[in-house]
């Protein structure tokens, strides 16, 4: 089984209402794409490691700076279309990088083309309200929202 791990920030605006940091896939495949081209910085991380540990470090090569200091509490596992489940932390912080700098990793592109070229993770990062975001959001990561919700709410 794949595991990945990630952060799930969140803020309320002036007028209350909430947001959501989410992050634009880097790389060709997503270029020019917004409706469900986005994700919560996470990464993969290996059986045996912390999955606390693992999100706040693939936060950091996501986005180029650590992850705000906050009371982090576990939000769940989210299971996705491609068999992978997610750990995710969430906490209120008011992340304001300066830029975002992303990892890179080498990508096969065009598919099956022999050409390999070095892609950033991610090529842009934001807030966004949740109703934004449940429009940007890759479909799998959609119950974050709502288990979000559930935990501030319910």
């Amino acid at each position: 089984m794949i595991t990945s791990a990630g952060i799930l920030l969140y803020r309320f605006a002036p007028d209350g209402e909430r947001q959501v940091w989410i992050a634009h896939m880097g790389g060709p495949f997503w270029a020019g794409k917004d409706a469900h081209a986005w994700s919560i910085p996470k990464g993969e991380y290996t059986p045996g490691e912390d999955p606390y540990a693992a999100a706040l470090r693939e936060f950091e090569e996501e986005m180029g700076s650590p992850a705000p200091t906050a009371d982090y509490v576990l939000l769940g596992e989210f299971r996705q279309s491609s068999r992978k489940t997610v750990t995710v932390f969430c906490a209120e912080a008011d992340f304001q990088p300066e830029r975002i700098v992303s990892n890179t990793f080498a990508l096969e592109w065009p598919p099956r083309s022999g050409r390999f070229q070095e892609v950033p993770e991610i090529d842009d990062a934001g807030w966004f309200s949740t109703a934004a975001a449940r429009t940007k959001l890759v479909k799998g990561q959609v119950q974050m929202l709502d288990a979000l919700r559930e935990r501030l709410h319910g």
